[in-house]
């Protein structure tokens, strides 16, 4: 095994055993509820959107898969404190590196930790458990009742 792959397991292992920012958050201004129907995954992203946009609070809550859930923490940690504007930017990064997306361009990319999901790729049957989180924050944003994932 590749040292790349051994950080990449330990990586989503510590995330799903010890998810970061997983509660329901009740005083959100945003929220929304995710569902993969493909593996049962559930979630709900919770934001608090202060002035200018900035993200002051993120959370989830739900049920998953160990990539699922994963994603789901990172991406909490990593947007924390993040505008709006850069969440849509770095959702759009992390949607065309998982997905093989050609124009993608890694050493350009405005992901750092969350690279380390680049692997999903190579296993397409889970990258829509590694995106769930992201298209329900995007659904979040967009005031949607339910996310779409895809």
């Amino acid at each position: 095994m590749s040292y790349s792959s051994d950080l990449y397991q330990q990586v989503i292992l510590d995330h799903n055993r010890k998810p970061r920012n997983f509660f329901a958050m009740e005083d959100s201004t945003h929220h929304c509820e995710g569902y993969n129907p493909l593996c049962g995954d559930k979630i709900t992203v919770y934001l608090k959107v202060g002035n200018g946009g900035v993200i002051e609070d993120i959370s989830f809550n739900g049920s998953g898969c160990a990539i699922s859930k994963s994603s789901a923490s990172m991406m909490t940690a990593f947007l924390k404190g993040k505008t709006i504007d850069t969440a849509k930017s770095v959702f759009e990064s992390f949607h065309a590196m998982v997905t093989d997306d050609p124009g993608f361009d890694q050493a350009k990319s405005n992901l750092g930790k969350l690279a380390i999901f680049e692997g999903v790729r190579e296993y397409p049957s889970r990258i829509k458990c590694a995106t769930l989180s992201w298209h329900t924050l995007i659904s979040a944003i967009d005031d949607k009742k339910e996310a779409q994932t895809e």
